[in-house]
C-alpha cells in the first residue's frame, strides 16, 4: 500500500519521528529533524515550499572527522572511456576528479560498505559532515564515500552524457574495472562485495546513472538514491535496445521485467526540467519521476518518493534538508557495526 504524507518545515521540525519500532518494524526514529519522517516502505512526501539545512550538516565538538583523499584520472589510462566531445573527432583527452571520503573509524583490512556519488565533487561539501555525525550516532554504518566526476561536458554528444545517460551496464563496469581497484591500492582500503553494502547516488543524470548501476548489476548494487534523476531520453547515441532511453525505465523495463533486489530513494521537485512539458517530449523529468514512483510501487520495491513544492533542478536546499533521512532510510536493514 501507497501512503502520500505533506511535510511542512515547521512541521518536520517539531513533529518529526513519531513514529517508533515498535509501531513500524524499523529503527527507533529521531526528533526535531526538518527532513521528512522515516517510516516504512513506500511512502511518498510533498514537502516545501520552505527548507531548512538538516542538523547533521553542522559539524559537531567531538565527533571524529573521516579523511578526504583526491587525485585525477586521465582519460589515456581508460579502456571504457578514452573521451569524446560535441563536433570533435575522437579520442578527446579529459581529467576527471575524484575524492574518496574514510571515516577515522575505519579499521583497515575490514570489507567496508561504500556509496558512490556522481558528479561528485558537487557533493564533498555536504556528505562527508553527515557521514562523520552519523556514524558516530551509530545511524550509519562506518562506509566510505567516492565522490567521482564526468568525463566532462553535458547533454547528448558529451563524455558525461555517454557514461551517464547510456541505458547499459557499461559505466558500472568502469566503476567496477577502473576505479574502485585504483583506489583500493591507493589508499589500502577494502571494498565489501556484498551488492547490499554498495549504494550509489547521484542528481540529474548522475541519479539515471546511479539507476543503471543497480538495474543492470543489482549483483554489485542495491541501493540506490537519485535528485531529479534524468529518466527521460537522454540517450546518445541511440540504441535500439532501449530506444527512449532512461524514460525506457518506467515506460517498460520496470513494468515488463521481474522485480529486482533494489532500495530506491528518489525526489523529485515541482519546477523541475521540462515540468510543462508534455509526455510526447520524453522530457518532463516531474512526470518521468512520478512514473518512477508509481512502477515501482506496482512492482513491489521498496522505494521512497519526495516532491519538493517551489524547488528546482537538483535543488540544493533539498539535498541540505533530505539528504540524511534519505542516507538513514536507504542504508535501513543494513549492519550498522
Amino acid at each position: 500500500m501507497k501512503i502520500i504524507i505533506r511535510v511542512s518545515l515547521i512541521t518536520a521540525l517539531v513533529i518529526s519521528h513519531l513514529i517508533t519500532e515498535s509501531a513500524w518494524g524499523v529503527d527507533t526514529v529521531r526528533t526535531n529533524v526538518p527532513s521528512p519522517t522515516r517510516t516504512k516502505d513506500n511512502v511518498e512526501f510533498r514537502i516545501g515550499p520552505s527548507y531548512g539545512d538538516a542538523p547533521e550538516l553542522t559539524l559537531r565538538d567531538g565527533v571524529p572527522r573521516g579523511w578526504i583523499h583526491e587525485f585525477i584520472m586521465d582519460s589515456k589510462d581508460s579502456v571504457l572511456y578514452p573521451g569524446i566531445a560535441k563536433k570533435l573527432p575522437p579520442p578527446v583527452p579529459y581529467q576527471r576528479k575524484v575524492c574518496v571520503y574514510v571515516p577515522k573509524q575505519y579499521v583497515a583490512g575490514t570489507p567496508a560498505p561504500f556509496i558512490i556519488a556522481q558528479d561528485g565533487l558537487s557533493y564533498t561539501n555536504v556528505l562527508p559532515k553527515i557521514l562523520d555525525n552519523m556514524i558516530h550516532d551509530g545511524r550509519l554504518p562506518i562506509m566510505i564515500a567516492i565522490f567521482i566526476n564526468s568525463g566532462g561536458g553535458d547533454a547528448q554528444g558529451s563524455e558525461r552524457g555517454l557514461e551517464y545517460d547510456t541505458v547499459s551496464e557499461k559505466y558500472a563496469g568502469f566503476i567496477e574495472s577502473e576505479v574502485l581497484p585504483r583506489i583500493a591500492k591507493s589508499y589500502n582500503l577494502t571494498f565489501t562485495t556484498d551488492p547490499e553494502g554498495r549504494a550509489t547516488m547521484g542528481g540529474s543524470s548522475g541519479g539515471a546513472a546511479a539507476f543503471t548501476m543497480g538495474w543492470f548489476r543489482p549483483d554489485l548494487y542495491r541501493r540506490i538514491l537519485t535528485y531529479s534523476g534524468t529518466y527521460v531520453n537522454q540517450q546518445s547515441p541511440v540504441n535500439p535496445v532501449s530506444p527512449q532511453g532512461a524514460w525506457g525505465y518506467h515506460a517498460y523495463f520496470i513494468p515488463a521485467s521481474e522485480r529486482k533486489p533494489l532500495r530506491v530513494w528518489l525526489e523529485v521537485s515541482e519546477n523541475d526540467n521540462g515540468s510543462k512539458l508534455d509526455e510526447a517530449s520524453l522530457h518532463n523529468w516531474v512526470m518521468a519521476n512520478q512514473r518512477m514512483a508509481s512502477v515501482l510501487q506496482a512492482k513491489g520495491y521498496s522505494y521512497r518518493y519526495v516532491f519538493a513544492e517551489g524547488a528546482g533542478h537538483t535543488d540544493g536546499r533539498v539535498t541540505r534538508q533530505t539528504l540524511p533521512d534519505a542516507l538513514a532510510w536507504l542504508w535501513d536493514g543494513y549492519p550498522v557495526k
